[in-house]
């Protein structure tokens, strides 16, 4: 008879990848409950091990919400590189902001901990999480269809990320309904949209003029 097969656990991983997998089950845990559900306590029975593994890859909690933010910023760019790629008639900026307007309303935990947590500001100019963070302010200045002239994409393009946080912060607080100015969510983006590429063009133009 042959050897019966033993099926692992739906939590076990192979040796060497437990920084990854406290990554995983912290951006796991950050979606249900936001960036304060995460224990490394937690993490460590979770995952069945001891309690001083996960410090033989994180020094502390703050190490590690900092590998979970940069994660979380990757797959936040995929999301946006794989919308905007997609065959449309809409422009690009549009597809960017749509898209990443969904992303923060569907997963608000991870959205939260990317923009409305002190992560970022605690991480040190040339970290993981900055480079990560990076990638995606370049997909949103790759998205404008703008030629490069000073830091004219730059400013447009920090405006428009502003915006659009403040879309998503106030429609997860319940602030915007839209029924006073009876507009959807997705219609004000749109209008930000539109505005930012008429204040881009009238900007290169009169650079232009200089």
């Amino acid at each position: 008879m042959p050897p019966r097969l033993v099926r692992k656990p739906e939590n076990a991983y192979h040796h060497g990848d437990l920084r990854d997998a406290l990554t995983q089950a912290a951006l796991h845990e950050v979606e249900r409950g936001g960036p304060e559900a995460v224990s490394l306590k937690a993490l460590a029975k979770k995952l069945g091990v001891s309690q001083p593994a996960p410090y033989r890859h994180f020094a502390d909690r703050d190490a590690l919400m900092e590998a979970v933010t940069a994660e979380a910023f990757r797959q936040f760019t995929a999301e946006l590189k794989e919308s905007i790629e997609r065959s449309s008639r809409r422009s690009k900026l549009s597809r960017f902001a749509q898209a990443a307007l969904a992303f923060g309303l569907r997963r608000n935990g991870i959205y939260r901990l990317m923009f409305a947590s002190r992560v970022m500001a605690c991480s040190p100019d040339g970290s993981e999480l900055h480079k990560a963070a990076m990638e995606t302010f370049s997909l949103l200045v790759e998205a404008l269809e703008a030629p490069a002239v000073g830091l004219i994409r730059e400013r447009h393009a920090l405006q428009i990320w502003a915006a659009l946080h403040g879309v998503v912060m106030l429609a997860e607080q319940g602030l915007l309904t839209g029924k006073v100015a009876r507009v959807s969510r997705e219609e004000l983006v749109e209008d930000i949209v539109e505005q930012t590429k008429l204040a881009l063009s009238v900007a290169l133009k009169a650079d232009g003029e200089l």
